[in-house]
């Protein structure tokens, strides 16, 4: 865990949780199954918790340990910050027992100054803790005003006695997706689950994604029998919480990276601008468009010039001289900081909130 990180949407990453097990292709290249089978294989938080897999990489093995001595870091945190919670594990995760997430629970509530962006690929099993929870908290808290020593099991110190607002507003939930049968299956779990703000994280985005074709129920809704697609529901979001309010998107890095199609992420920020929500894009990653890009902008020097360009490395989809055949997105490998992250020339920064 660090109070400091790289990764461009979030100040501090919070690692109480380590370890997961593969479950979709966007999972195939997971850095934080490279960094707990390299660098960080002999530290007690991540040895033990990988394996090589059939390409020589390294993926968790499905084993998912408790860092007893990270749980309460946070609370000594004095500036406001936002908190990528579980950035090498997932919090929901089926091997993950309730009382570990209600621990977690319980030092995000108690710390309000901080927001707490929760990412997991199962939705499901969030969908599931929440609305339990919720019921418990009306059961157990009268409405909330309990003190949460029956919540967690254990009094801890710093911690407030009363549950302040349910669902929390200082926790953001997403889910990751990496192409529409990814969205198709987890966005509609999120929509359905009680939080203060919904996200997606498209990183890796390996396909295009439409969120317009998306379809749930949405309880939260109160409104039970309606049904429409995200965006066709967007007029709702103030009131009734109903749709997203967050779209990262980012391609992939690392020794094994795929290319992201420039069209991918132009859809998205499209899509999300159309139906004002906010949108982040985090990174080209490893791979860019040869041809897509403007010679003009500055990052453009840091490629490689046209007689250095290794045409082993060209990326042949379907046939054609890079994607669908369009000599004018072939895609050349250069590397995540020549890459970088503008998108049409500009970056995408938005948050929760600058829409």
């Amino acid at each position: 865990m660090s109070d400091k990180t790289k990764i461009e949407w979030t100040d501090a990453t919070w690692n109480v949780i380590n370890g997961c097990t593969l479950v979709d292709d966007g999972c195939k290249n997971c850095y934080a199954a490279t960094m707990a089978g390299t660098r960080l294989k002999n530290h007690p938080s991540r040895e033990g918790l990988t394996k090589r897999n059939a390409a020589g990489g390294y993926q968790f093995n499905g084993q998912v340990r408790f860092i007893e001595s990270e749980l309460i870091k946070p609370l000594h945190w004095r500036k406001p910050r936002m908190v990528f919670v579980c950035a090498h594990g997932d919090l929901f995760h089926e091997d993950v027992p309730d009382e570990w997430i209600d621990r977690v629970f319980a030092v995000m509530a108690g710390n309000q100054r901080h927001t707490f962006q929760v990412l997991t690929k199962r939705p499901d099993r969030a969908h599931q803790y929440l609305t339990k929870l919720m019921d418990r908290l009306k059961t157990e808290f009268q409405g909330f005003g309990g003190g949460i020593e029956g919540l967690t099991g254990f009094y801890l110190h710093g911690i407030p006695h009363d549950v302040p607002k349910f669902p929390l507003p200082n926790v953001w939930l997403g889910t990751s997706i990496s192409d529409q049968p990814s969205a198709d299956k987890r966005i509609p779990e999120l929509l359905a689950t009680p939080a203060a703000v919904r996200f997606v994280s498209a990183e890796p985005l390996l396909g295009p994604v439409d969120l317009t074709m998306i379809w749930a129920d949405n309880p939260f809704m109160h409104l039970n029998t309606l049904r429409g697609s995200i965006f066709d529901r967007l007029h709702y979001r103030r009131d009734l919480a109903a749709a997203l309010d967050w779209v990262i998107v980012g391609g992939e890095s690392g020794k094994n990276a795929r290319p992201m199609h420039p069209d991918w992420a132009r859809s998205l920020r499209d899509q999300c601008e159309a139906a004002g929500v906010a949108f982040f894009f985090k990174q080209w990653g490893e791979w860019i468009s040869i041809y897509d890009r403007d010679r003009d902008d500055p990052d453009w020097r840091n490629c490689p010039k046209s007689g250095d360009w290794d045409k082993k490395r060209y990326l042949n989809l379907e046939g054609g001289q890079g994607f669908h055949g369009d000599k004018l997105n072939m895609m050349q490998r250069v590397g995540k900081r020549a890459a970088g992250r503008l998108l049409d020339g500009r970056e995408w920064n938005q948050m929760t909130g600058d829409v």
